[in-house]
């Protein structure tokens, strides 16, 4: 049976923006999904990734930052993304105590919208657990100026799925980086995959390399729950 979709509409005290919370029956835990810099919610890519969760029995909510609510290009300042992030967690909280299930509530994103978990996280947001969806460690071409220093006083479980061919994370530096975390970090590789998990010579359609990184994320999850 589908997942059934209810669009919702979420509101802070600077904001208000869409999101799309999608439940199948009896799901074992729900999971936010937030966009990158560059696409919104309804990107092929997250709603493959999305709807590919749904199928393996996960609730999921995914939204659109304030800025791209608006229509505009450049992505939130840190407080007004956090805070976005946090009424996320909390609709997803309530629509999953409205249905009875008992199960965690994870935070993941693409690029940016993972990044900008991992910060409210480390301001005191409540999650299961994180999952990265290409990891931002830093500007491309700009290994000098990295995007961690938050990241290692987090305790709670995290995924950091990257693509080998990544200019927003060179290789061995993400791999120090997610060994410094410690134990509860773990790092999964996407063989050729660019910060978009593109596949050099391997055409495949966004939400068809969305929906190839559910089953990682879901196996992630279930073995924490």
């Amino acid at each position: 049976m589908p997942a059934t979709e209810q669009q919702l509409t979420i509101t802070t005290a600077d904001a208000t923006f869409s999101a799309i919370y999608a439940r199948p029956a009896n799901p074992t835990a729900t999971v936010v999904v937030a966009h990158g810099a560059g696409a919104g919610m309804e990107h092929p890519f997250l709603r493959g990734f999305s709807d590919a969760l749904n199928s393996l029995g996960l609730a999921t909510l995914r939204f659109n930052f304030p800025y791209r609510e608006a229509g505009r290009k450049f992505p939130d300042r840190p407080p007004l993304a956090i805070a976005a992030w946090r009424a996320a967690m909390d609709t997803a909280r309530a629509r999953a105590g409205a249905h009875g299930d008992r199960g965690p509530v994870w935070a993941a994103g693409k690029s940016f919208g993972g990044r900008m978990a991992s910060m409210a996280v480390a301001e005191g947001m409540e999650t299961a657990g994180l999952v990265y969806l290409g990891y931002p460690l830093h500007a491309p071409g700009k290994p000098e100026k990295l995007r961690d220093e938050h990241l290692y006083g987090l305790a709670t479980p995290m995924l950091f799925l990257q693509g080998t061919r990544d200019t927003f994370a060179t290789p061995d530096i993400m791999a120090d980086v997610v060994s410094r975390i410690g134990p509860n970090a773990v790092l999964q590789w996407v063989e050729g995959g660019d910060h978009s998990f593109a596949v050099a010579g391997k055409k495949r359609p966004a939400d068809e390399v969305g929906e190839s990184l559910a089953a990682p994320v879901a196996e992630f999850i279930g073995s924490h729950s």
